[in-house]
């Protein structure tokens, strides 16, 4: 019975109730031309955002198959899997602590063949707001440009987990923001790679204060491994 709740039931619950949720809320752009960048790109990139502002961004770009999610293999996500794909995403299973390196070739060859990856930059255990090196890792291997991207609410709900995770209410208002396009070289050192690290933070945190978001941290630790959404 758990099984069929968990695989069936609460996925549809759960894009049933997004879709209503999803269309009570008001879009502001804050940069509209960097979104039409976005959507003019022809080749393979990999957007990147925190792992607190998921809600209204899954919401929001649903419909692109080309979208590679990468989401924890664990049975606590599987209605979050199941529910990327009833919204139109292709779902890659895997994370920093499993199937790593299955789903790091599964990304790097959607990217190979000219689709696009989403991933959380701070991971699914944090540190809150503190990129780890996985998407980074991605960028350069594949050297795809890598995207930042996140949104604030005029109205929402913080919950007391450890991202803060942001829920937008009913009728609020989500302001979407995107960073500059990070292309990196094949070849980074540690010492490079954990300043390109420590800079995707920065640029994270840098727009979602823009965005008007607040508590993000600059702190310039990492973690190491591949992030999910």
């Amino acid at each position: 019975m758990k099984q069929l709740l968990v695989k069936y039931l609460l996925p549809w619950l759960a894009y049933l109730l997004l879709q209503v949720w999803g269309r009570t809320l008001r879009v502001r752009h804050l940069n509209p031309e960097q979104e039409a960048q976005l959507d003019r790109m022809t080749g393979p990139y990999i957007l990147t955002h925190w792992h607190s502002r998921i809600f209204f961004l899954l919401y929001y770009f649903r419909g692109r198959r080309d979208w590679n999610i990468l989401v924890s293999p664990s049975q606590d996500a599987e209605v979050l899997a199941r529910l990327g794909a009833l919204l139109g995403y292709t779902v890659v299973r895997g994370s920093t602590y499993k199937n790593a390196r299955r789903s790091a070739r599964q990304l790097i060859q959607a990217l190979k063949d000219g689709r696009r990856v989403v991933l959380v930059a701070d991971g699914s255990r944090g540190p809150r707001h503190v990129a780890q090196p996985g998407s980074v890792q991605l960028a350069r291997i594949t050297g795809a440009p890598l995207i930042p991207m996140t949104y604030e609410a005029s109205w929402k709900y913080e919950f007391n987990s450890w991202d803060r995770f942001v829920l937008p209410l009913p009728f609020s208002r989500c302001t979407l923001h995107f960073g500059s396009p990070i292309n990196l070289p094949h070849r980074l050192d540690p010492a490079r790679l954990e300043t390109q690290v420590a800079e995707l933070t920065r640029e994270l945190n840098r727009i979602t204060e823009e965005a008007g978001g607040s508590g993000c941290l600059t702190s310039h630790q990492t973690r190491g491994g591949m992030s999910n959404f």
